[in-house]
């Protein structure tokens, strides 16, 4: 099985850069990178220094219910284009050593028993053996830090 990595939905950022609210009906703030720690939920690349940043709440999931989590997440300001869907590790998270990851089911709440922390080169082989479990529609990425959302993980 192969495993694909998928970035926040062009429609979702570009509705925000047009003045639209995030998850908690807010607009979002606009920064300037400082070129570390800012990553695009879009591109799945840093944002370089100097360039705007939107930073938002996002709820990446369809409806509201308690697994339904809501955090600060960056995207590019200005248009940048969306990471393809890929089985290779997005640059982002390549370029991290570690990850919280977290099976959920069709229905959007966490498969207990999936979730924990995973070193970024077992991550492919740790979501591939979650996958085996049949409940399992899905796979958040997020960071170990903050644990901000990141991407979304689904079977190819």
């Amino acid at each position: 099985m192969t495993v694909v990595f998928s970035a926040l939905p062009t429609p979702v950022v570009n509705a925000l850069r047009a003045g639209g609210v995030d998850s908690n009906g807010q607009l979002p703030e606009h920064l300037v990178s400082d070129g570390g720690g800012n990553p695009c939920r879009h591109c799945l690349r840093e944002i370089e220094a100097g360039r705007g940043i939107l930073v938002f709440g996002h709820r990446p999931f369809d409806n509201i219910q308690p697994y339904a989590e809501c955090g600060p997440i960056f995207v590019c300001a200005d248009a940048c284009e969306r990471h393809r869907d890929s089985s290779r590790l997005p640059p982002i998270i390549a370029a991290r050593p570690r990850f919280i990851i977290r099976g959920y089911t069709a229905d959007e709440r966490i498969r207990y028993g999936t979730g924990g922390i995973v070193e970024t080169a077992d991550m492919v082989d740790t979501c591939e053996t979650i996958f085996q479990d049949p409940e399992v529609a899905f796979i958040h990425v997020r960071s170990v830090q903050n644990n901000c959302y990141f991407c979304r993980i689904e079977r190819a």
